[in-house]
């Protein structure tokens, strides 16, 4: 709950600092890398919350059918 709150409540100059020292942190070679294994577990993530929603679903389809 707390860092929601502070994620949302951040503005320009804090996004702006925070990616600053992930550039120092990191460089810039490493960012691209850094943000394709971001996308590719979001992607990851995305699906295996889909193929549970579609096993639920099923499930309750096939309990519906029962009755």
């Amino acid at each position: 709950m707390l860092f929601s709150s502070l994620l949302f409540n951040l503005g320009g100059s804090e996004i702006i600092l925070i990616m600053l020292v992930v550039l120092v942190l990191f460089g810039g070679k490493k960012i691209p890398e850094l943000m394709r294994g971001l996308g590719q577990g979001i992607k990851e993530f995305n699906n295996a919350k889909s193929n549970i929603e579609s096993e639920v679903k099923e499930n309750l389809r096939e309990i519906e059918s029962k009755k």
